[in-house]
């Protein structure tokens, strides 16, 4: 079988670095594609190609590298990036493997790696009766990720300043949110000064919540600005038309005792803050008093403490179904489905959650596990680990991906040179 690998664009950092090499050690033959300095100052390997053309032309630039190096296999992480949309596309036409690596479903301490693609793309097709590929006992994570705040952080510094810097090589690049390096700096230096303006707050929230709050509340997970998930597998156009929405709901048909709770994303904490807009529309919706906007609270504590969660498409809904909190999803999620989450229309959910079917949860948290979780970070390495990547793979994904494999004699010691405009 044909093991030559092609990796688009990967999380800010090192780790397509290191999974080429993984991949490499494995047999595959990797190609990577940069299409920023940022991309290039993170991949140094041989084999890497640089595409300075324009967005109409990445499609026969793809196809020729596709057919030139015999690629098997395609990587990206972020499936709804205009670049990887197109991939998508044209490794559907070619019969190609498409692999979408994006944050975990299932979180903290576990990355996703799903074959076609996550949420609205996803191709899971699962339900009761579906089998699992190892039906074994979840006994957790082999390793355990700190959060990586400050690291992801200074990873993105790096990136932006990189990418600035040698723009003028790729003009016409487009990014999928601002590459503007100050006003990116400048986020992350808001955020890290709100985390710590939050953090007392946030404490006394949570003891609220466990406390005079308990299951007296329904949670709302926002999601980041630019996330591409609600962008394309949701019909909302912005986070701001999905919370009046949702406050507008929760104002005609929520039990008059209970109350909601808006937790912002962390990622976003420096860009955006939507408390005036909420206290704009409880005040229009006369439920000021029992309308909350929290930005650091601990999940576990709301969610443990909650009568339900609203969600876009967030993976805070599979925490939620975790711990037996019921869930209403707004738009295409990987894990709303018959017998999980709840079917009918949000006005009704406030009034009646339902209860979450337990082991049909663990069914398919199981069958995550084997089929697309990795135990691993994009920004850390597991302590202990003896593979480049520093990720625990199961059984499964790693015959997917890093079976052991012995490329043809004639194969061995080739290296294509790098090319700026075109790979015929």
């Amino acid at each position: 079988m044909p093991r030559n690998v092609l990796l688009l664009q990967g999380p800010v950092g090192p780790f397509f670095a290191r999974f080429a090499q993984e991949l490499s050690e494995q047999g595959s033959r990797v190609y990577k594609v940069n299409f920023n300095a940022g991309d290039r100052y993170f991949y140094s390997r041989s084999g890497a190609f640089d595409y300075q053309g324009t967005i109409e032309g990445w499609r026969d630039f793809l196809e020729k590298m596709i057919v030139r190096l015999a690629i098997a296999r395609i990587y990206v992480f972020g499936d709804c990036r205009i670049y990887h949309e197109i991939a998508r596309k044209v490794a559907a036409e070619r019969g190609i493997r498409f692999f979408v690596f994006e944050e975990g479903y299932l979180r903290p301490d576990y990355i996703t790696l799903e074959e076609d693609g996550v949420n609205g793309h996803s191709s899971i097709r699962f339900d009761d009766s579906s089998p699992v590929v190892a039906l074994r006992p979840d006994e957790g994570p082999r390793f355990r990720f700190p959060r990586s705040f400050f690291l992801s952080g200074w990873y993105a510094v790096q990136y932006y300043i990189a990418a600035r810097l040698g723009s003028h090589f790729y003009p016409f690049y487009r990014h999928h949110r601002p590459l503007n390096v100050f006003g990116e700096g400048s986020k992350w230096l808001v955020s890290g000064w709100r985390k710590v303006v939050y953090s007392r707050a946030s404490r006394r929230f949570d003891k609220r919540a466990a406390s005079e709050l308990s299951q007296r509340y329904f949670l709302v997970p926002l999601q980041v600005h630019v996330d591409m998930q609600v962008r394309r597998h949701s019909s909302f156009s912005s986070v701001e038309g999905f919370i009046e929405t949702v406050m507008a709901s929760f104002a005609r048909s929520a039990p008059a005792d209970v109350a909601l709770v808006f937790k912002h994303h962390p990622h976003d904490r420096g860009y955006r803050n939507y408390s005036r807009l909420i206290e704009r529309l409880a005040r229009c919706h006369d439920v000021a008093g029992r309308v909350h906007y929290v930005f650091d609270s601990h999940l576990p504590t709301l969610l443990k403490h909650a009568l339900g969660t609203v969600t876009i498409n967030s993976t805070v809904g599979l925490s939620s179904l975790h711990h037996g909190v019921p869930v209403k999803v707004m738009g295409q999620a990987v894990y709303d489905r018959a017998g999980l989450t709840f079917s009918g229309e949000l006005d009704d959910f406030w009034g009646s959650p339902g209860k979450v079917n337990g082991p049909l949860y663990q069914k398919f948290r199981r069958y995550l596990l084997d089929t697309n979780q990795m135990n691993g970070s994009f920004y850390q390495r597991g302590r202990g680990s003896d593979n480049p990547t520093g990720m625990a793979w199961s059984p499964y994904l790693l015959q997917q991906h890093c079976k052991p494999f012995s490329p043809p004699a004639r194969d061995r010691g080739a290296r294509p040179k790098l090319v700026r405009n075109s790979v015929a």
